[in-house]
């Protein structure tokens, strides 16, 4: 295990488990591994290894390349034949052994040991296009410096846990560029999440790596196969890079090569002929004539990834060692991708079903609200926003924060949310809602053994034909008020309102009214939005208002998409956001339910079309936003594969549309569509066309949305 220091190990009898190239049975190297006694070195007994360390030995060994493993801290080597030729004399007695003491004589040299230990220490991937080698050309001869191209990979186990560095020597020209883009794979994949990041990074980088024309990726899912493919020529810009990729479902008994390979297990190689003939799907795969498909190498995901040639190809065996090893990374990045995604998923799934599914539809009041999870977002936090009506006929809304970021903290939200909701439908008193909160959460902390539990909340009751708010708050960040005059510019102002301590901790009651105008806009927020290790509060909070101030109008959901980006940097705490805003004129709105079917873009085109018309919207005005929405409702259909919901809001300052769909991100499509269309293009247009957008994360999907403003008359 890293950090174990390292032993010189001493031949002994073959050692069970002990991993073996293809062919490598009559090799020295092969019989140097069967005599190493593995528990001596720090890697440990073969049965025990971590499978992310046992799949980069398997590569090592199996590739003809000449490939090794330093593994640890002290950089023990573990390497293949090709890098025993290399070596000469060194070998065997440098397997299992720190290669600062087989390469002493040059290890402290500029440019030789140092770039291996960066490479470990900082996990950074190193391409050493002219490094000069002191390798021994005979056994008995002497030693004279050569050239190779070597590239440095940081290797990861399991846990994500830098445990080595991938070192690959070449000193033919033409795999330069190969290895050099394998190390930048290899770093790229290291950041991925999900699998949509993972299958755009393999696609882009099989397609220019090996100069194919055609590339597939492919994962099981449930009792089928999910598979993206990407096409020399297919056209990509920046906007179609956010989108998550179009996934084909593939059935699990499938012709496809992709499929085969992924079920067997076993890599192919097709020279020449017609590799795709039964399962083509166009005429692109109908010119394919040679192929190669490698299975994913991953315990808890199978799929796999093919190369495609419109001409005939001849593998090579550096080629072939290049594809498995670019296999193998992908199926690493797979499998951690799968981990999060199902983690992910469960979180955000308990978090967001302890939300308000829907908020309320008012006349004068517009509400919006954003959750954003923090830290990795693979944990449920204790963020919580709700708004409803009071039997006063006033709208009460609140905003907290239970501190931690598990499942604990999520479920403590959900039971003072819905308290807290009892009790102001009781008595809507902020003061008095918040002392009876106060002993709730004391009683919670008692009960749970837990008395320094944490809580912070505010909450207002607007009264909207008193043009007033009435506020109390525990612990809780103060609000933000956006007022905007029609005789002057916006204005952002905090709440002057007593802050006392967090519930559970003795709250004193307090209440502040603050004035709401027609065209105010309130925003409550967790401290997580404007909070950051290297700054102090009031630079975020000045930043806050800011970018309120200068937001474009004071609609709700525009409000809360500029104060999520108000603070630069990115914040280790969730953040959720509600904004209320008190309209000047009553607004007209419209929805209409698309069913997930290729004539549902042209129908939501027409409805709204007729329905800005009506309303006599400028006929430029409705040019743009049925253009943008078209888009929008193509996006959601083929990327979320679910009926989806347009809605529009016309006021007298703008006009809002949202597109709010079912599905998840990078579930498969449902719709028939183009699988080789190129969609994205039109998050580029709203970007033109509208003064505002963005998207938000609900509790069943996902919604786009954009605004344009209303010129003055």
């Amino acid at each position: 295990m890293p950090g174990m220091v390292g032993r010189v190990p001493t031949p002994s009898a073959p050692t069970s488990g002990v991993p073996t190239g293809p062919g490598a049975a009559a090799s020295s190297t092969a019989t140097a591994l069967s005599a190493l006694r593995w528990a001596d070195t720090p890697l440990g007994a073969p049965e025990k290894w971590d499978p992310a360390v046992r799949a980069v030995v398997d590569l090592v060994l199996a590739s003809p390349v000449p490939m090794a493993l330093l593994y640890g801290d002290d950089l023990v080597l573990i390497y293949n034949e090709g890098y025993a030729a290399l070596i000469g004399a060194r070998h065997p007695r440098a397997l299992g052994r720190p290669a600062a003491e087989v390469f002493a004589d040059v290890w402290y040299e500029p440019g030789a040991g140092e770039v291996i230990e960066r490479a470990y220490r900082r996990g950074e991937p190193f391409l050493e296009r002219e490094a000069v080698l002191p390798v021994d050309r005979h056994q008995t001869g002497p030693t004279e410096p050569a050239t190779f191209t070597r590239g440095f990979s940081p290797v990861r186990d399991s846990a994500g846990r830098t445990i080595g560095v991938l070192s690959v020597a070449a000193q033919t020209s033409q795999v330069t560029r190969q290895l050099a883009g394998l190390s930048d794979f290899a770093a790229a994949l290291a950041g991925t999440l999900t699998l949509d990041d993972v299958a755009r990074i393999t696609l882009r980088y099989c397609l220019d790596a090996f100069d194919a024309d055609r590339v597939t990726f492919g994962v099981d899912e449930g009792s089928a196969w999910r598979m993206v493919r990407r096409i020399r020529g297919e056209l990509l810009d920046e906007a179609d890079e956010r989108l998550p990729p179009l996934w084909r479902r593939v059935p699990a008994d499938s012709p496809l090569p992709m499929a085969v390979t992924a079920r067997s297990g076993v890599p192919v190689f097709a020279a020449d002929g017609q590799p795709l003939r039964d399962s083509a799907t166009d005429r692109h795969d109908h010119k394919i004539r040679s192929l190669a498909a490698l299975p994913l190498r991953s315990a808890v995901i199978r799929g796999a990834l093919t190369v495609g040639y419109q001409a005939t190809h001849s593998w090579s065996p550096a080629e072939r060692a290049l594809l498995a090893a670019s296999a193998e990374l992908v199926g690493q990045a797979a499998e951690r991708a799968r981990r999060f995604e199902t983690q992910h998923g469960t979180a955000q799934l308990l978090q967001r079903s302890m939300l308000p599914e829907q908020l309320p539809d008012l006349p004068r009041l517009r509400i919006a609200a954003r959750y954003d999870p923090g830290v990795d977002g693979n944990a449920a936090g204790g963020d919580f926003y709700d708004a409803f009506v009071l039997p006063t006929g006033a709208l009460g809304v609140v905003l907290g924060d239970v501190a931690g970021h598990d499942m604990q903290a999520a479920a403590r939200m959900g039971q003072v949310r819905a308290a807290l909701r009892a009790l102001a439908l009781t008595d809507p008193r902020p003061d008095a809602v918040l002392a009876g909160l106060d002993r709730l959460v004391a009683s919670l902390g008692t009960e749970g053994g837990t008395p320094e539990l944490f809580v912070t909340v505010v909450f207002g009751v607007i009264e909207i034909d008193q043009e007033r708010i009435t506020l109390a708050n525990a612990g809780h960040p103060a609000p933000l008020i956006r007022r905007c005059r029609a005789e002057g510019k916006p204005t952002a102002e905090y709440v002057e309102l007593r802050t006392g301590p967090p519930l559970g901790l003795g709250y004193r009651p307090h209440t502040t009214t603050v004035p709401f105008h027609p065209g105010d806009t309130l925003l409550l927020y967790s401290d997580g939005l404007v909070e950051r290790r290297w700054q102090d509060l009031s630079a975020g909070l000045a930043g806050l208002g800011a970018a309120v101030t200068a937001a474009t109008s004071g609609d709700p959901r525009a409000l809360c998409a500029a104060a999520t980006a108000a603070v630069a940097g990115a914040t280790e705490d969730d953040v959720a956001v509600l904004a209320v805003e008190h309209a000047v004129k009553p607004s007209r709105s419209a929805s209409m339910k698309v069913p997930a079917e290729p004539t549902a873009p042209s129908r939501v085109r027409h409805w709204m079309t007729t329905q800005l018309t009506e309303w006599q919207v400028p006929e430029g005005m409705i040019g743009a936003a049925v253009l943008c929405t078209s888009e929008l409702t193509t996006n959601a259909l083929l990327h979320a594969g679910t009926a989806a919901r347009v809605e529009i809001d016309l006021s007298a300052e703008r006009l809002l549309v949202s597109v709010a769909d079912s599905g998840t991100r990078g579930q498969v499509t449902r719709a028939q569509t183009d699988p080789l269309s190129s969609r994205g293009r039109g998050l580029g247009l709203i970007e033109e066309l509208s003064d505002a957008w963005g998207t938000d994360p609900t509790v069943r999907g996902s919604t786009v949305w954009f605004e344009i403003l209303i010129p003055p008359a």
